[in-house]
């Protein structure tokens, strides 16, 4: 079993698995300064919130070991120039926005010369980094706890990529999938194609190729059939940004994927951390939804696929209304949508 780490600091720089080139190759990518990183955020070498918090808090300390300036004030201004081109790299998901906001934190409490906020940002990186993988382990334990009674081993149907390669290395809907299969529980998972850009497809079904995990890909318009047909058990998602009231901001498709579920009466649920949860932001119609290159869908590989002349909408994102989601899987444990002021930090 490859384990899966797709931020990770060596020999003085961030390795990045390039997750453009899976499943076909894989191949990393050493960033060394924080426009790479930024770069590698925004044309998705990496992606999934939680790693990609990971990977901006390992850009904003790149970026202070790239200031010359030695006095205080003018070095904090060319941190937060380095913050402001991090962030406005991919504007859905918050775990960006919070580790660049903790990164900025740990400069601003650093004390004595600026010498010493770099070795900090690093420190603080790592830690974020550590704290991740620890979050996801627990994720993955709680939601065992969401399956029906033993013996019975369910079919789990996932959208996107929620795994280790979205996360810190464990994942937390593939966190979910892969405690349910440590415990025995778990039949086989259903991965959604989950167009345009099929991460499901591409990086969900190679993830549990790695674990030895049973995986059957459909395309995003065989859900309902195959929930009509009793295939699936239950729905377990990740997210990129959670409001206060539980509306839950995921993959294009995944609001569909709730709406059908509900319609089957198959239990729906998201999995994220505490950080993934915008506690400034009340309902989903505030969280900012990113729109792509229409390239993603008119062309496969080197190949147009539509007609010269064709409009194209490329939403990154769709809201998921609390109403559809029957928990969300913390590393604190399962609360429905409008129990999450009990985490608020």
């Amino acid at each position: 079993m490859r384990e899966i780490y797709p931020v990770t600091w060596q020999n003085n720089a961030v390795v990045l698995i390039d997750q453009t080139r899976l499943p076909e190759t894989y191949t990393t990518v050493n960033i060394t300064t924080s426009e790479q990183m930024a770069v590698a955020i925004k044309t998705m070498i990496v992606r999934g919130a939680p790693a990609i918090g990971v990977a901006a808090a390992y850009g904003m300390y790149l970026g202070a070991r790239e200031i010359t300036e030695r006095d205080r004030t003018p070095f904090l201004a060319a941190l937060e120039d380095v913050a402001i081109r991090l962030r406005q790299t991919r504007p859905t998901a918050v775990n960006l926005f919070w580790a660049i906001e903790r990164q900025l934190q740990a400069a601003n409490q650093t004390e004595g010369d600026v010498t010493a906020i770099p070795a900090r940002l690093l420190e603080t990186a790592q830690a974020i980094q550590a704290d991740d993988l620890r979050t996801c382990q627990a994720i993955g334990d709680h939601g065992v706890s969401i399956l029906p009674s033993e013996p019975q081993a369910v079919t789990l149907l996932t959208h996107c990529n929620a795994g280790g390669l979205a996360t810190a290395g464990y994942g937390t809907a593939v966190g979910v999938i892969r405690s349910a299969w440590r415990e025995g529980r778990l039949k086989q998972v259903f991965a959604d194609e989950t167009r345009p850009r099929c991460q499901g497809s591409k990086l969900t079904a190679w993830e549990c190729v790695q674990a030895g995990i049973p995986v059957t890909v459909i395309t995003d318009n065989m859900a309902a059939h195959c929930m009509q047909r009793g295939l699936v058990d239950l729905v377990v998602v990740g997210a990129d940004r959670i409001t206060a009231n539980g509306d839950a901001a995921n993959k294009i498709g995944t609001y569909g994927l709730a709406v059908i579920a509900q319609a089957h009466n198959v239990p729906f649920y998201v999995a994220a951390p505490v950080s993934t949860i915008d506690f400034k932001l009340a309902t989903g119609a505030e969280i900012p939804i990113e729109e792509r290159d229409p390239q993603e869908i008119y062309q496969v590989g080197e190949t147009r696929i539509c007609a010269e002349g064709v409009n194209f909408y490329n939403p990154a994102f769709d809201v998921t209304p609390a109403a559809l989601i029957k928990g969300i899987i913390t590393e604190h444990g399962v609360f429905a949508p409008d129990q999450l002021a009990q985490v608020k930090p």
